[in-house]
């Protein structure tokens, strides 16, 4: 069954899927934004566990407990050193990294926010190409995730990226 693709406004820490994945920085310190939604739903246990991998490269991705979350596990994808900015590349090697992780885990569903517009401040447009574009590129291959999900936090970037999502898709007929 190949893959499908949703987008939707809400609240990450809300979905009931196998993994969330964290806009991390590289120390996995759990400070604002999504990561900091994630400390405090998901309890402590998530953050011990960061602070026993952490730090991990820039461009990797970590995976923790869920905690209390209804998500199993937290893919950790560190797009950013800590008090840093997200970077084209290191956004594009998280993203993969963060799906290889849910690989390695044999997991169904995933749910991904815009990683690094947050206050790392990279741009909304290039973000969605960036994600959207290495989702499609991993699903060229054989995959054992059924659902992805960006879960966007405001109408704008659900816009953006459902319309990204339409332009990369007619670019690959």
């Amino acid at each position: 069954m190949p893959a499908k693709i949703f987008f939707q406004k809400g609240d990450i820490t809300d979905m009931a899927v196998d993994a969330i994945v964290n806009a991390a920085n590289n120390d996995l310190v759990l400070g604002a934004g999504v990561a900091g939604a994630i400390r405090r739903k998901g309890g402590p246990k998530i953050e011990e566990e960061c602070e026993r991998i952490g730090p991990i490269p820039l461009g990797e991705a970590a995976v923790t407990t869920g905690g209390n979350l209804k998500a199993l596990y937290v893919i950790h994808a560190a797009s950013m050193r800590l008090g840093g900015r997200t970077t084209a590349e290191s956004l594009r090697l998280a993203t993969k990294n963060t799906l290889l992780r849910a690989e390695e885990k044999g997991l169904k569903s995933i749910a991904f926010p815009a990683i690094g517009t947050g206050i790392a401040g990279f741009p909304m447009e290039e973000c969605a190409r960036i994600m959207i574009g290495e989702v499609l590129e991993h699903l060229k291959s054989r995959s054992s995730l059924e659902k992805i999900y960006f879960v966007l936090y405001d109408d704008a970037a659900l816009q953006v990226f459902q319309e990204t999502y339409a332009k990369l898709k007619a670019a690959q007929r």
